[in-house]
């Protein structure tokens, strides 16, 4: 418990000041919180003692302290207002800063992390966790803190009155924090399986929503269901298990603060009947007995939900400082743009992540590359065919560093790809994946990404050189049409030529196409081709592809079969050999010959 808000002050960093005048406010509201009731309390003190003894009441008495509780209860609000002012703020601001270095660490981690860690979970960590620490973690350290320095200064003026009663409200909140203690216990014990389902809850609820389609086409609604409706169940019971097992030791805490509330009451009552304390003491004593420890009671639930945030705060901590793959980069101008692998080992890892670790290094499951070695001179193109799961497209995710060899060197440029920080690598290529993924924005917007500055003019001329500006100004709202998540709106043809555009604005010296007219119809093949002659024009060049068009062009060809180079040449030298590559010019001749009768 101490420990997390020792931590949570240390996140505050830069706003340590703010946080600690917030203390300064909180504490001076909790007194005048208090104070009007010990004026009133001394007041009726003072009017049953003048009954009693005869006495004339001072009604001018009255009209002070009038005055005096409400100077009380505006400064009060003034002081929680201006704590407010100060810590409220805080968060906001520190939590934006963290999911803002959550996303520039995830861009900066091997793609394999996201096959090691499930989608939901991040997703949970980033939002669940952000925003508990968000909305509770100041609020909290201040109910802390705060509380805690309220009675300090309640204890110091009972000290001042009466040593006795000073002695009953410390051992009362001595007993609270020790139940307080066993709250946070069971807190920190079971916060990290709560987060676990939460995480494995949000993960179920996106492959459900994602597999919707599969689903109704199978008609199995009742099964995909259920590993949804198993999540939601083991969320439900370890939400109640820490519900079963804070309840009794909050009970504890408040037991302990309202026994010392009756017996500070008590002592009070008895010192006056053995004249050893004025009447007027003794009422305020007693009507103040029960709200003395009004700033302590709320303190459980901040035992209950630091141990929550130190949990969210670790899964965030485990975001941000992840394994980045770049983490000894430097930003590296180049001077030509020739690749060459040597002698590479690659495998993906294979791994079932863990809550507690994000970043852990799995084993290496199967070799995907094996000893593969090549050299992609300066402004040539190269195209690389092989059948499915050879290891082609793994060959283009190495090059843009998206994952790190296990054996062997990529050079580009002259320079190992490890030598480089993701963002000065990747500014040298422009992408088109088999598999487009456009953003929830505008067509315009998401042409202009691959080059932010980019003018209406520079997106049209794009458009139009992909083929797709026609296309786009049909539609409603034409460059302004906003497309669903994915891209799910357009067609898997239309979704390539907006990513053939965005590739061609961005204009980098070398292009890796990944099947980049797959989903393109012949009617509009030609183009595309032509369009994709225009953005490779100049520079260096590697094509993944099928299509006899599409490679027989190329300054050479090389032919991966079970992660090796199998073979390497021009297309007629491949054509004179026997080989993998005779025989993959013969079954696409065979298919793209093929007509209905």
């Amino acid at each position: 418990m101490f420990k997390t808000l020792k931590r949570i002050i240390d996140w505050c960093g830069e706003f340590k000041g703010k946080l600690y005048v917030g203390f300064v406010f909180s504490f001076f509201s909790h007194l005048f919180a208090a104070m009007p009731v010990m004026v009133a309390a001394y007041t009726v003190g003072l009017l049953l003692t003048s009954r009693q003894k005869g006495i004339a009441f001072d009604k001018k008495w009255a009209g002070v302290s009038f005055g005096v509780i409400a100077l009380l209860v505006i400064l009060r609000f003034f002081f929680d207002y201006m704590r407010s002012r100060f810590q409220e703020a805080i968060s906001y601001e520190l939590v934006a800063k963290d999911r803002l270095a959550i996303g520039d660490a995830l861009k900066r981690v091997s793609l394999g992390y996201f096959q090691k860690n499930n989608t939901g979970d991040i997703l949970n960590s980033i939002t669940t966790g952000l925003n508990a620490l968000e909305n509770m973690g100041i609020r909290m350290i201040d109910n802390f803190v705060g509380g805690y320095l309220n009675f300090l200064v309640i204890f110091l003026c009972l000290l001042v009155f009466s040593p006795v009663t000073a002695l009953i409200a410390l051992a009362g909140a001595a007993v609270s924090l020790l139940f307080l203690l066993l709250v946070s216990k069971h807190s920190v014990r079971n916060a990290p399986k709560e987060a676990e389902a939460g995480r494995k809850l949000a993960g179920a609820v996106l492959e459900y929503i994602r597999g919707l389609p599969t689903v109704k086409s199978f008609g199995q609604g009742s099964a995909s269901q259920q590993s949804m409706k198993e999540a939601a169940r083991e969320n439900r019971d370890i939400r109640l298990k820490i519900e079963y097992g804070f309840t009794p030791a909050n009970c504890g805490h408040l037991l302990a603060l309202k026994i010392a509330s009756v017996f500070l009451a008590a002592a009070a009552c008895l010192l006056c009947l053995a004249g050893d304390m004025e009447m007027p003491v003794m009422l305020m004593f007693v009507f103040f007995s029960f709200g003395i420890f009004g700033a302590l009671e709320p303190v459980s639930d901040s035992a209950h939900v630091l141990g929550v945030i130190n949990t969210a705060m670790d899964q965030i901590d485990a975001l941000k400082e992840g394994n980045y793959i770049d983490r000894d980069g430097k930003d590296i101008t180049l001077e030509h743009f020739g690749i060459t692998f040597c002698h590479v080992d690659f495998g993906y890892e294979e791994i079932v992540p863990t809550a507690a670790d994000y970043c852990k290094t799995g084993a290496v499951g199967r070799m995907v590359l094996k000893d593969v070695s090549f050299t992609i001179p300066e402004k040539t193109s190269t195209a690389i065919v092989g059948p499915s799961g050879s290891g082609k497209t793994t060959i283009c995710n190495l090059i843009a560093r998206f994952y790190d060899v296990q054996a062997g060197s990529i050079r580009v440029g002259g320079h190992d790809v490890r030598e480089f920080t993701c963002d000065s690598l990747l500014k040298n290529m422009s992408m088109v994946f088999q598999n487009v993924y456009l953003f929830r924005d505008t067509i315009r917007n998401n042409i202009k990404f691959g080059s932010p500055d980019a003018t209406d003019e520079q997106i049209v001329m794009a458009a139009k050189a992909a083929r797709c500006h026609d296309f786009i100004v049909a539609l409603p709202d034409g460059y302004n049409t906003i497309v669903g998540e994915g891209g799910a709106s357009l067609s898997g043809g239309e979704k390539q030529r907006i990513s053939i555009a965005r590739a061609m604005l961005k204009n980098a010296p070398i292009v890796i196409l990944d099947e980049a007219t797959a989903s393109i119809d012949p009617e509009n093949e030609h183009f595309i081709q032509e369009a994709i002659s225009e953005l490779t024009h100049g520079k260096t060049i590697i094509t993944i592809a099928h299509r006899l068009a599409t490679v027989e062009n190329a300054d050479q060809i090389l032919v991966i079969d079970e992660g090796t180079v199998a073979q390497k040449g021009t297309h007629k030298e491949l054509l004179a050999q026997e080989g993998t590559y005779r025989e993959f010019v013969r079954i696409r001749e065979q298919a793209e010959s093929w007509q209905i009768q």
